[in-house]
């Protein structure tokens, strides 16, 4: 009998529970799309079933003030707060009800006794605050959360406060604050990151960049911490002072040897970013300091990428002082693969370079090693022009690894190489596959080939010239430079006027920039536009172009404008939001 009376309680619990939450649903959809009234009648039965909910209640009240019914929120208050005098939020409720009908003076003594109650009853502090800031009343927000804390040593609200100083623009606060509330409990350190990111920018003059610093070093000076030297390395990184970033790394590692790895990553990031110098000694730092082989022969392996990188003319030699010292092996595979690499598109050496893999091969220690050693004889075999042996290596790594980032990767080969080959067709086939993979670089390369094949491929057997533009994107991955300017130029004086015509003048700017050839490249940029501001690469061009004023010419004022065309001209182009920010900065805007 006990058991049926539970049962039949539970079953009415349930069935009244549901049918609140329907009610609910329907009138925060009323509610959504500005429909009042009929929000009010579902919102005021909610209230009367349940009347201590203060989200059913603080609804309600917003649909008696966006229809104007003040007195019915007023009396409606007054009764709960007879009710609940404990419960200040309501005050704040009431005091925004007077606000909005401009009885300030009412609003602000209620706004005030609801601060006044946290002293007594700081378990409500949050709540209120919380009021406050949807009321739009950051000042009061930042009180009661401040009263709270004072009152209630377990409540944190150090992070609610920052964003409200950052919705004020006190930035100097919100970072103070932001610090002080890491300061307590340094687990929030990719939140408090995060949250930061949105305020500093790659300029380290910027006032912002300037005020957060000065607010880690200031803590850092009372209570130094690890976490102090992170957020200054993760600062240094975002504005590209990798230099100073490798110091706070070595800060980091005197005080836990585990931090190498930080080290070796910075360096991957200075060298992608062509700090080579910085990258080195990170590299250097790791040989010296670690107790793991593959750390060890990684970090050999970047350096000698980087003499590769800056034309070292003792490439060679280093290489083969680094088999003479250690062997060809398992620990130096990495080294071996990056050798055949040089070889190949460095020294116009690719048999030898085939026979450093093949020897390399046996070495791998598993299947994505051996993907890796194979990926990289295709591309030796296509650097030869021997297609058909590079689309089988290409082919059996797309079958092993469909799912992989590897498999894609081949896919995207296989696509590139039938196009070196003049196989359009299946080429295209590929790349609309890749158009849509996980992997954004790859998606979006094969967006790029596609649009190119697909924009001139002949018709009715008419030469549309994207044969000999497929021949001068050959050369170009062969490193043969010049050979491939040679072609575009022939491609430019036989298809002027075709759609080919802006394609072979980008990839030519291309090559100019990469032979230092600045004023060719610019030429062909500014002929780029003159070809009609609709075509797709006249937003690359503007941007690349302005790029070329900013860095290499340092004309500032140019490379200002031509950011600015992108701005008021290309409102849709994907260059947008880094053209305004770089035009910001060369205006001396506080970004």
């Amino acid at each position: 009998m006990r058991f049926r009376l539970l049962f039949l309680t539970l079953l009415v619990f349930s069935v009244f529970t549901q049918a609140q939450s329907s009610s609910f649903a329907l009138a925060e959809n009323y509610f959504r799309n500005s429909e009042y009234e009929k929000a009010t009648q579902l919102y005021k039965d909610l209230v009367n079933r349940s009347p201590y909910n203060t989200t059913y209640l603080q609804r309600l009240i917003s649909c008696y003030q966006e229809t104007t019914k003040f007195e019915a929120a007023q009396k409606l208050l007054e009764q709960k707060i007879k009710r609940i005098p404990k419960l200040a939020t309501l005050k704040v409720m009431l005091g925004y009800n007077y606000e909005r009908q401009q009885k300030t003076k009412e609003a602000e003594k209620l706004y005030q006794e609801a601060l006044h109650s946290i002293t007594k009853e700081p378990g409500y502090g949050g709540a209120i605050g919380r009021l406050f800031k949807e009321y739009n009343k950051l000042d009061l927000a930042v009180k009661a959360y401040k009263e709270t804390s004072k009152f209630n040593s377990n409540a944190n609200y150090g992070f609610k406060i920052a964003q409200i100083y950052g919705e004020k623009g006190d930035f100097e606060f919100m970072f103070n604050e932001y610090v002080d509330y890491l300061d307590k409990n340094d687990n929030y350190l990719s939140i408090v990151k995060r949250s930061c990111a949105r305020y500093i920018s790659d300029d380290s003059e910027d006032e912002n960049n300037i005020l957060f610093k000065k607010a880690l070093l200031r803590k850092s000076a009372s209570n130094p911490k690890d976490v102090w030297n992170d957020l200054l390395r993760w600062l240094f990184i975002k504005q590209k002072d990798y230099g100073k970033a490798f110091i706070q790394n070595k800060a980091l590692y005197q005080r836990n040897n585990d931090r190498l790895i930080s080290i070796f990553q910075l360096g991957e990031i200075a060298f992608e970013n062509k700090d080579y110098n910085t990258a080195k000694q990170c590299f250097d730092f790791t040989i010296e300091k670690t107790n793991y082989q593959r750390d060890k022969f990684n970090a050999i392996r970047m350096n000698l990428q980087i003499a590769v990188k800056q034309n070292d003319p003792e490439v060679e030699q280093k290489f083969d002082a680094v088999f003479k010292e250690f062997g060809i092996n398992s620990n130096t595979f990495s080294i071996q693969v990056a050798h055949a690499d040089y070889l190949t598109f460095k020294k116009n050496k690719p048999e030898q370079a085939k026979k450093v893999l093949e020897t390399a091969l046996p070495f791998a220690a598993n299947k994505f090693q051996k993907a890796r050693v194979k990926l990289k004889l295709a591309d030796v075999h296509v650097y030869q022009s021997l297609f058909n042996k590079a689309l089988i290596y290409y082919s059996q790594i797309q079958t092993q690894f469909k799912n992989h980032e590897l498999g894609q990767l081949a896919r995207y080969k296989v696509a590139q190489t039938s196009y070196f080959k003049d196989d359009f067709k299946w080429a295209k086939a590929q790349l609309k596959v890749l158009k849509g993979s996980a992997t954004q670089l790859i998606a979006n390369d094969a967006a790029d080939l596609f649009l190119v094949i697909s924009d001139n491929q002949p018709k009715d057997s008419v030469p549309s010239g994207l044969k000999e533009y497929a021949q001068a994107d050959l050369l170009a991955f062969q490193n043969k430079t010049t050979e491939s300017l040679t072609v575009l130029k022939d491609i430019l004086s036989k298809y002027k006027g075709q759609p080919i015509e802006d394609e072979a003048l980008f990839k030519q700017a291309e090559l100019f920039v990469k032979t230092k050839q600045i004023n060719q490249a610019i030429e062909n940029y500014n002929q780029i536009i003159a070809l009609g501001k609709e075509g797709i690469l006249a937003d690359d061009a503007y941007y690349l172009m302005a790029g070329l004023y900013e860095n290499e010419i340092k004309d500032l004022e140019k490379a200002k404008e031509y950011y600015q065309k992108i701005i008021f001209d290309f409102p849709s182009s994907i260059y947008l939001v880094d053209a305004r920010k770089k035009f910001r900065k060369l205006r001396g805007d506080s970004i």
